[in-house]
């Protein structure tokens, strides 16, 4: 692929999702301080108008927009109410959002594993599928997509997380090659361990207990190091860069580097380090 040009963010208009909390919000932060329009988009209402009020009051052009990303419907009227809204069209799609879920394969069922793909895959195919006629139009536009640390490596105790996030990296490669001869340029972000909410907010499945799923948490919530803050500006350094690949965390980029030269026994470094955080038996 030739080398593209930096993208200048200044007069952008930028579509976040999850931009209520976590890395979303602080991403959303951060695009607006270099002086893009901001689409947030997030199911919490309360924690958007908030963000919201703070950017405006800093000068920001913003519009919100509560959407559950597994409503299919929803997510296809956003363009029309994201135009509505801004005098621009959109040139940075941030597909930010992401829940995850305590429990084993055997304890989730089928509805509950069908819960976290929803969103964590569908949510990201269909807001791509949604917005990339406004970003082809607009021309010079970029799509960055989050995937994960478990992206790269698949740990046990969070096979529907994980099968999720193999399929946005799946997605946003293939993408990547759909689009290269256009001025749409693809991002797949990879976080290690970032201080959000998400596992302490994680859905647990009906089969573990209150307690072992508590604990799962908070050794899981345990083994991060990186803050939102610092991963919003290694998500925007990507979009500005175009960078294919970016990566969270030094637990992200040793990620890369075990499962590329041990495919299969990766698993037996894993294995102790997220021993705790996987269990989810009472």
């Amino acid at each position: 692929m030739a080398r593209r040009r930096p993208l200048q963010l200044d007069g952008r208009l930028a579509v976040v999702t999850g931009a209520g909390s976590g890395m979303g919000r602080a991403s959303a932060e951060l695009l607006a301080a270099r002086g893009c329009a901001l689409a947030l988009v997030d199911r919490d209402s309360a924690a958007l108008e908030e963000l919201a009020g703070v950017l405006r009051a800093r000068g920001a052009s913003v519009s919100t927009h509560v959407t559950d990303l597994a409503d299919l419907d929803a997510v296809a009227a956003l363009p029309g109410a994201v135009a509505g809204a801004h005098d621009r069209a959109p040139s940075i799609l941030l597909n930010c959002a992401g829940v995850s879920m305590l429990g084993s394969f055997e304890q989730a069922t089928l509805d509950e594993f069908r819960w976290v793909v929803d969103i964590n895959l569908w949510g990201t195919v269909a807001m791509t599928k949604a917005f990339l006629p406004a970003l082809t139009a607009a021309g010079d536009a970029h799509i960055a997509n989050v995937s994960s640390l478990y992206g790269l490596a698949a740990p046990a105790g969070r096979v529907p997380y994980v099968t999720s996030k193999f399929a946005v990296r799946g997605f946003t490669d293939a993408l990547r090659h759909e689009l290269e001869a256009t001025d749409v340029s693809v991002s797949a972000i990879y976080p290690g361990g970032v201080q959000t909410g998400i596992i302490h907010h994680a859905r647990v499945a009906a089969a573990v207990a209150p307690g072992a799923a508590a604990r799962a948490a908070d050794a899981q919530a345990a083994l991060y190091r990186t803050t939102p803050t610092q991963a919003a500006e290694r998500i925007v350094d990507g979009i500005v860069r175009r960078r294919p690949r970016v990566f969270i965390g030094r637990d992200s980029r040793l990620s890369d580097l075990v499962t590329r030269v041990a495919p299969v026994g990766y698993w037996n470094v894993m294995r102790g380090i997220v021993a705790a955080a996987a269990d989810t038996r009472a």
